[in-house]
């Protein structure tokens, strides 16, 4: 449905008043990029709207509650929300982007690999395999064929080196917190400052290892934590989330032999952050 703005309102209010939908339904169809104004996908409740605005709402229902960015008969690649988990845990089973998709897939009757995490909070490309063959190709040859890992982060203060290359050894604890040890094994971190605003700074980081929480470990080494990571020491949540997304993903298909390349746009709220602070 298309409604053109008569009077300048918040978005919220204006699609209450519109849809007649309730608070909670309005703010799933922002969070899930079901409302565009002048043609532009927006989540933001409070938006201001100007007259002569043209506001769309998009009411079909998506086959997921995220993004596909690509599907083919091998692999499947989402835009998974900050939150989500990758996989089940001990404590849940169904609240997963493997379990979402895994259901999704069955429906078409393929199957579903895992090949690639992301921590909960962090949001943005994580890709799945549909066959067993290329699944054991990818787990057992994964910096084989991985060719860009690419991450936007936000942390806290200003980085002395704009540009650097973070190499040491890194080891899990009991509780599950990962920290620097010479027993551990090799990560390297690359990152390069894009933006800098008076309390915070944008990174483009690029991995050549896959530690669990890797990039967060070494910005908290660099005393330089990333936003909302309070278990590595942030002492700021400015978004209400963890500031690191997952933007961009190569790697080289085992089977067709070609190079497939994905990317994510960077969070709104990421973009606001660096605007406004």
């Amino acid at each position: 449905m298309k409604y053109i703005v008569d009077k300048e309102m918040p978005l919220m209010a204006f699609l209450i008043e519109k849809t007649h939908k309730k608070k909670n339904d309005i703010k799933n169809l922002l969070k899930y990029k079901n409302v565009s104004i002048d043609g532009i996908i927006t989540t933001h409740v409070s938006y201001p709207l100007k007259i002569d605005q043209i506001v769309e709402v998009n009411t079909a229902k998506k086959p997921l509650p995220f993004d596909i960015i690509y599907e083919d008969k091998d692999i499947i690649v989402i835009d998974k929300p900050c939150g989500l988990l990758s996989e089940e845990t001990n404590k849940e089973k169904q609240k997963t982007a493997y379990y979402m998709v895994k259901q999704y897939l069955k429906n078409k009757h393929e199957n579903i690999y895992l090949v690639h995490r992301l921590d909960q909070y962090t949001s943005g490309i994580l890709m799945f395999v549909k066959t067993k063959q290329l699944y054991q190709l990818l787990t057992h040859n994964w910096n084989q064929y991985v060719i860009t890992r690419g991450y936007i982060a936000i942390v806290e203060g200003h980085l002395n080196k704009k540009q650097d290359t973070i190499i040491n050894k890194l080891a899990e604890a009991k509780n599950q917190t990962v920290y620097i040890s010479s027993q551990g094994k090799t990560a390297i971190t690359h990152y390069k400052v894009i933006q800098e605003n008076k309390h915070y700074s944008l990174l483009e980081v690029y991995l050549d290892t896959g530690r669990k929480n890797q990039i967060r470990v070494h910005m908290s080494y660099l005393k330089h934590p990333i936003i909302g990571d309070t278990k590595y020491g942030a002492k700021t949540n400015p978004i209400k989330r963890l500031g690191l997304h997952a933007h961009e993903f190569t790697f080289m298909h085992p089977l067709t032999h070609k190079e497939m390349h994905f990317t994510s746009k960077m969070p709104e709220s990421f973009e606001k952050l660096m605007k406004n602070s």
